[in-house]
């Protein structure tokens, strides 16, 4: 179930709930009474090690998007790939 944090406009004091997503907002605090506000916070959600990111699949050597740039680069310069001076 999630986490979520209320602020109260009357004590200033942060409350963390959790609720399930069908349930009802808070409305009052806790403690006092006051009107809560839902607060926006930071997860602690992390991707970490090998697998989450598109680099750490690519193949040793050069994929088909390297050969055909080499390729355009090459034809782009001349006969000589830019070696001689005509």
């Amino acid at each position: 179930m999630p986490l979520y944090e209320y602020e109260c406009s009357k004590c200033n004091k942060v409350h963390e709930v959790i609720q399930k997503l069908s349930d009802a907002p808070l409305g009052q605090c806790p403690v006092c009474g006051g009107e809560v506000r839902k607060l926006m916070s930071n997860t602690s959600f992390m991707l970490k090690g090998t697998g989450w990111y598109a680099t750490d699949y690519k193949k040793a050597g050069k994929s088909t998007s390297d050969s055909k740039s080499s390729q355009s680069t090459s034809s782009s310069k001349g006969c000589c790939s830019g070696a001689c001076s005509h």
